[in-house]
């Protein structure tokens, strides 16, 4: 593997380093990915957000396959960049409000966290770089239609 390649995977599957951080690496990701969404979302809007996190998942596909072929880890703790991409799907069901992305970081880190179904099963069933990313995105989805019903029924 190229080195250059695998660093740049490296520091894009761990957001930086992120990634390594001793506790809760994965929230730590969807707190450093909060702002960056919020300026998105607020300067071009929430389908720009969205195509950013379509954008971050396949760059982040990409990373965390490489990342975990190298580290000979199906599915390595320290590859965060899947955080970003679910953080920000979810954000970009949000209003633009404190309390809305307050809402949608709890909701998005509880289905990450504990993975109910459908999300293990993405989670047993996709493999490479493409599997660590694909349960977040479902986490983010799953988020989404609480964040919506919240939305219509004007709690949001």
């Amino acid at each position: 593997m190229n080195t250059r390649v695998l660093r740049i995977a490296t520091n894009v599957a761990t957001v930086l380093g992120v990634g390594r951080l001793p506790t809760a690496p994965g929230t730590a990701a969807s707190i450093v990915a909060l702002p960056f969404a919020w300026i998105i979302a607020a300067f071009a809007g929430r389908f720009a957000l969205m195509f950013a996190a379509i954008v971050v998942l396949g760059i982040g596909a990409w990373a965390c396959e490489i990342y975990a072929r190298e580290s000979g880890n199906s599915d390595p703790s320290e590859c965060v960049i899947d955080e970003v991409a679910g953080q920000w799907i979810i954000c970009a069901f949000a209003p633009l409000s404190i309390l809305a992305y307050f809402v949608a970081f709890i909701l998005f880190r509880i289905f990450d966290i504990v993975k109910p179904w459908p999300i293990s099963l993405v989670e047993r069933r996709v493999p490479g770089g493409l599997g660590i990313m694909a349960d977040d995105v479902v986490a983010a989805l799953m988020g989404c239609i609480i964040l919506i019903v919240l939305g219509h029924l004007g709690l949001l």
